[in-house]
């Protein structure tokens, strides 16, 4: 019986590569070899050195092990269009590394395909709820005046604020939304969320506090203490918040975007925070990535910049694996339809 081929497109720990391969040894060939794929510029980084450069004879090798693969854990992301993808011939599934796929998708034209196309929705809920909540409590706890006042040797007694009884409004309630609302909760905050689909069935509906429509959001804005921005980039959530929507705000409030630079009026949001009109942001996405250097942005004193990598921690490649494996074992058994993760071509998430 010829075996099922599936290449690794990004950098892997080899246990975790032979934890693929265990999943079923006699059905399933992997293809990785370690000397086709660019150096680590950190821990689970799935792109590697920029500058790296295959040699003639390590691309032929790279393309046929594409020529060959049916599934594919992560995928070659060209520059220009078809680049690699025009030798995944034979491709059924891809096995993406991250959820926010839907732009790449799109551009790809990869909607339009019979392709099976599975996220790694959930395993970044964790790591982005926890860089948000540090945010969060670093403006709320006043950080940056204890930190200059320690730098200043001064012992003054002062009074704080508490986190306890805030409104936090989550935009989206999927699993990033989540994440942020089991910390909110467990700090004592009220949460609520706007989202496309407030109706739709969720097992983890039960830890927002009220759940809202996207016409609602305007009404809602103004509550708000700390909004905290989770969604995709799509059709729908591009400039949601507007110029109109960020004037609706209070004008302490922190707000954290973890979803997509496209979803706020970046130069409104800037002229808020210089004038008073929001508290403070954090963000860990930008509408130009990188954020030119020329972007006021990075010398904000009530700004915390993080350059996309607030969802990046050290298991995040052992959580895709366990996802992965799962759905290769559900793959093969010719049970597509049960598989973790797929991706809706139509919502673009």
């Amino acid at each position: 019986m010829d075996k099922t081929q599936l290449m690794i497109c990004s950098p892997l720990e080899a246990e975790l590569v032979e934890k693929i391969r265990s999943v079923d040894r006699q059905r399933l060939e992997v293809f990785y070899d370690p000397d086709l794929y660019p150096p680590l510029r950190y821990a689970c980084d799935h792109k590697g050195v920029q500058t790296f450069k295959r040699s003639g004879t390590q691309t032929a090798r790279w393309r046929a092990g594409l020529e060959k693969a049916e599934i594919f854990l992560d995928c070659p992301i060209p520059k220009e269009l078809p680049g690699d993808l025009a030798y995944m011939k034979r491709a059924k599934w891809v096995q993406f590394t991250s959820s926010g796929i839907g732009e790449f998708v799109k551009r790809a034209g990869l909607d339009k395909s019979d392709l099976i196309l599975t996220t790694a929705r959930g395993v970044h809920s964790g790591p982005l709820a926890e860089w948000s909540f540090m945010a969060l409590l670093m403006y709320f706890k006043k950080f940056r005046f204890l930190e200059a006042e320690q730098k200043a040797h001064r012992w003054e007694r002062y009074c704080d604020e508490e986190v306890a009884g805030r409104t936090l409004l989550t935009i989206g309630a999927g699993d990033l939304a989540r994440g942020v609302a089991v910390v909110a909760r467990a700090l004592g905050m009220r949460v609520i969320a706007v989202t496309r689909s407030p109706d739709k069935p969720r097992a983890h509906a039960d830890v927002f506090d009220e759940i809202h429509g996207v016409p609602d959001l305007h009404r809602l804005l103004p509550q708000a203490d700390a909004i905290v921005c989770t969604v995709p980039h799509t059709d729908e959530t591009e400039n949601m918040l507007d110029r109109t929507a960020i004037s609706l705000m209070r004008p302490d409030v922190a707000f954290i975007n973890t979803g997509r630079g496209s979803t706020i009026d970046e130069v409104a949001m800037i002229e808020a925070l210089r004038n008073g009109k929001m508290g403070f942001a954090a963000i860990d996405v930008a509408q130009i990535e990188p954020l030119p250097t020329s972007s006021p942005l990075w010398d904000m004193p009530n700004v915390m910049i993080n350059p996309h990598s607030a969802s990046t921690v050290t298991t995040e490649n052992a959580k895709i694996t366990d996802i992965f494996c799962k759905n290769i074992e559900l793959y093969l058994r010719g049970d597509a339809a049960r598989m973790t993760n797929i991706f809706d071509k139509q919502l673009l998430y």
